[in-house]
């Protein structure tokens, strides 16, 4: 079985035992996080979520992303700016779908 899941403005397919990296979660390695925004368990789908449906996932680590280079430029204007960025992440091992 599996479930669609809304976290960090992004939606994710996840099935038991599936391993994703999501934006940043709070909790340390091995806490227990629930997700409550589930759009879609199996055939059922929520308008615009699932009543009573829930995905349980363990917190496997806290990690960054790839840097990320941000450059801007107008050209024959002599601006420049150079920026970067890395991505705060969580992994997680999900454990359990409820609400099926």
């Amino acid at each position: 079985m599996f479930a669609v899941i809304k976290t960090g403005g992004k939606q994710y397919k996840v099935a038991k035992d599936d391993v994703i990296t999501v934006e940043r979660l709070p909790g340390q390695p091995g806490d227990s996080v629930t997700l409550g925004e589930v759009l879609m368990v199996g055939d059922k789908i929520g308008a615009p979520t699932v009543d009573g449906a829930s995905v349980t996932a363990t917190v496997v680590d806290q990690t960054r992303g790839d840097k990320i280079i941000v450059f801007k430029k107008k050209r024959r204007q002599n601006y420049r700016r150079k920026n970067g960025h890395r991505q705060d992440l969580t992994v997680l091992r999900i454990t359990d779908i409820a609400g099926a």
